[in-house]
């Protein structure tokens, strides 16, 4: 149901990032419950973008990109927290802001003109 692959390659791409955060959150920081946090709601976009490219119906397709939606927003905030607790750097933080900032815009604006298709 995506016409382009963009948010499932953006998804894919960022939920890499994640696994590579968790690894040097828990091989340098020795920091544990956040990083399953951020590892578990971040790697969900990409799954639940993907598990939609399969959807059964537009509306099937429509309440899997919600989730995903749902978890870009837990990550976010997980993302914010790791920097408020100093885990990770400024420029870590803006970047990871930045990546989820933009597959939270690239959800809203698929959700949006799916509903207007339907």
């Amino acid at each position: 149901m995506i016409n382009n692959n963009i948010l499932a390659e953006k998804s894919k791409a960022f939920g890499v990032r994640i696994v590579n955060c968790r690894k040097y959150l828990t091989t340098k920081k020795h920091e544990y419950m956040m990083s399953d946090q951020i590892y578990r709601s971040g790697t969900s976009i990409g799954a639940n973008i993907h598990e939609g490219i399969y959807a059964q119906s537009k509306a099937d397709f429509i309440n899997k990109l919600q989730v995903a939606q749902k978890e870009a927003g837990e990550t976010e905030y997980w993302i914010h927290l790791l920097y408020h607790a100093s885990y990770i750097t400024e420029a870590t933080y803006q970047s990871m802001k930045e990546d989820c900032d933009e597959l939270l815009r690239l959800l809203a604006a698929t959700i949006k003109s799916s509903r207007d298709e339907v």
